[in-house]
């Protein structure tokens, strides 16, 4: 959709404050354009008799007008900021319900920083674009179409004289707003990255902290700062010249105005009302003029802000949802088949053969890199599986409804994420409804329950941004209990145990092991200890499955499994000693 296109869709939903606003600055225009008539007319007949009746008829007139004025003034303001400010709340929950809508790929290629900076700096340039560059343009227009005529009724050739120096007004008018929109993109653009910047120190603390990088940091920031100072004096400087040249040019036509319209009264060829007239036009004149320059500045800044806001909303989700299948319970049973996966033309997974009966505990255990989280990932489709390689109850997944097949899945993944809010709604996060007890059970599964039951407030402690007060093992069980508490057909556990300590790692496993009975359940561990008791196991390098089997057989195989567990084995027997 283009930029036109999408301000126009959220106009008609605004469509009558539209036009109630427009018709509001044309009656504006309409009584402020009167009060020059009036005082013309005032001149002219006071000239020739001056009355107390005529005083108080052109003065109430006059107050009359004003008053009229005054109240279409407040209403255009109030109708069109208002529809603005509708618009901004429209854009902004449109923008943010369509990043929930975009696959995992897009986040990973774009950074948090670029994308706030567009929800709040962006967002407030296309409101001023939407409303008040609106009404200001509706304004200049209107008293130009009113005005004029009039000007050239009273005379044409002193008209002529000023609507030549208005040319002037549009040439530079033109030169400046490529300038103003060039300049204030690239502002925008630094300024994401200034928030990039502060977004990721202040996740980052921790890191810095420990590294003793504050002083580097701080010099850091301070440069894209210096950047952005710089960058927004070049617009200043652009627009501080911009208004006095608009100025010099409105100027000249009331200098023209005044030598040759004196001429024309001396000679008698217009009266001095119609030429006081004249110049009360001209007056109210200016200011749209004036105005024009700052609806330009308003207009290009708008249009640069929503050129970057569009080209989010434009972005289609790689990962859509086209359901097929008219399936309404998932049992959970997977099935690879022949899996080839790439990201970024990088071949990740190869020929992966895989079937998981319903119920079944697999575990998947591999090196670094050896493509075990891409491979679980595919499940809830987080990544996409070529079409015919990946089956859910014999269901080629894509067929899926989205929402089944992940309210169907329990996934805790490697990258524990916790919301700064309390312990309980972090654990209810993922169900619509629950209650205490519910809570209090998945944080038992979970090996949790010991642990928050020696915080001062329980369930109901806050556990920070990122879940920072709790340590690595608490983060990771409340992610399980998380996961748990959906009472999911299929449970994935991606390294979720690796920050917790052998004794717990078995009390942990001891609550899973009932857990997981009727529920199929991958499991992807370093650890042996933690998948010996799957009923299949997985060995993944470089993208292949190259060992498959239980503990025992693995173990008897003397393959990579075997290795892996004799070097684990050797470990525990140093740190014991």
């Amino acid at each position: 959709m283009s930029n036109s296109d999408r301000i126009l869709t959220y106009y008609k939903r605004y469509w009558g404050k539209l036009l109630l606003g427009c018709l509001s600055v044309l009656f504006t225009a309409i009584f402020g354009l009167l009060s020059p008539k009036i005082i013309s007319l005032a001149i002219d007949d006071l000239q020739l008799q001056i009355t107390q009746q005529k005083l108080i008829t052109y003065g109430g007139l006059l107050l009359g007008v004003a008053t009229l004025r005054g109240i279409f003034l407040y209403s255009q303001r109030w109708i069109l900021v208002v529809m603005s400010r509708d618009i901004e709340n429209d854009l902004r929950n449109d923008y943010y319900d369509h990043l929930q809508k975009l696959s995992l790929d897009f986040f990973q290629q774009n950074r948090v920083g670029d994308l706030m900076a567009r929800a709040t700096n962006d967002l407030n340039a296309v409101r001023m674009l939407v409303g008040p560059a609106i009404m200001y343009f509706l304004n200049t227009i209107v008293v130009s179409l009113i005005a004029i005529p009039v000007m050239i009724a009273i005379s044409l050739k002193l008209t002529v004289l000023v609507v030549i120096s208005f040319l002037g007004v549009a040439i530079v008018t033109n030169f400046f707003s490529t300038q103003i929109h060039n300049r204030f993109e690239k502002i925008q653009e630094h300024f994401s990255s200034i928030t990039a910047r502060v977004q990721e120190n202040l996740t980052g603390t921790r890191v810095i902290r420990a590294y003793v990088r504050e002083n580097y940091e701080i010099e850091k920031f301070g440069d894209l700062n210096e950047e952005f100072v710089g960058r927004n004096l070049g617009l200043i400087k652009v627009q501080a010249l911009f208004g006095p040249l608009l100025r010099s040019l409105v100027g000249l036509g009331s200098v023209l105005t005044l030598w040759y319209g004196g001429n024309l009264v001396a000679t008698n060829a217009i009266s001095l009302g119609k030429f006081v007239e004249f110049n009360l036009y001209l007056t109210l004149l200016i200011w749209p003029m004036i105005a024009l320059g700052y609806v330009v500045s308003l207009y290009q800044r708008g249009m640069a802000s929503l050129k970057r806001i569009n080209s989010i909303l434009n972005t289609e989700a790689t990962i859509k949802n086209e359901p097929k299948s008219t399936i309404s319970i998932i049992k959970g049973t997977i099935e690879f088949r022949n899996l080839t996966f790439s990201y970024k033309e990088k071949p990740v997974l190869k020929n992966i053969n895989l079937k998981i009966a319903s119920g079944q505990t697999i575990a998947i255990v591999g090196h670094t890199g050896s493509g075990k989280s891409t491979l679980i990932n595919l499940i809830p489709r987080l990544f996409q599986a070529p079409k015919g390689m990946l089956f859910i109850d014999g269901q080629d997944i894509k067929d899926l409804p989205l929402s089944l097949l992940r309210e169907s899945i329990g996934y805790v993944p490697q990258d524990t994420f916790l919301f700064s809010d309390t312990i309980a709604e972090n654990i209810a996060f993922g169900v619509n409804k629950t209650n205490p007890q519910d809570i209090e059970k998945a944080a038992e599964q979970a090996g949790l329950l010991v642990d928050i039951e020696t915080f001062p407030k329980q369930f109901e402690t806050l556990v920070g941004e990122r879940g920072i007060t709790l340590s690595g093992g608490q983060k990771q069980r409340t992610a399980i209990a998380r996961a748990l508490i959906r009472q999911p057909q299929i449970l994935i556990l991606d390294d979720s145990l690796s920050a917790v300590d052998t004794e717990t790692e078995e009390r942990v496993l001891g609550h899973l092991k009932n857990v997981m009975k009727g529920r199929t359940s991958i499991i992807v561990s370093h650890r042996i200890s933690t998948v010996k008791m799957a009923d299949l196991i997985i060995v993944l390098s470089d993208g292949e499955i190259i060992e498959r089997g239980t503990h025992e057989s693995l173990i008897a195989k003397g393959g990579d499994y075997a290795a892996l567990y004799e070097k684990q084995l050797l470990e525990e027997e140093l740190a014991a000693t």
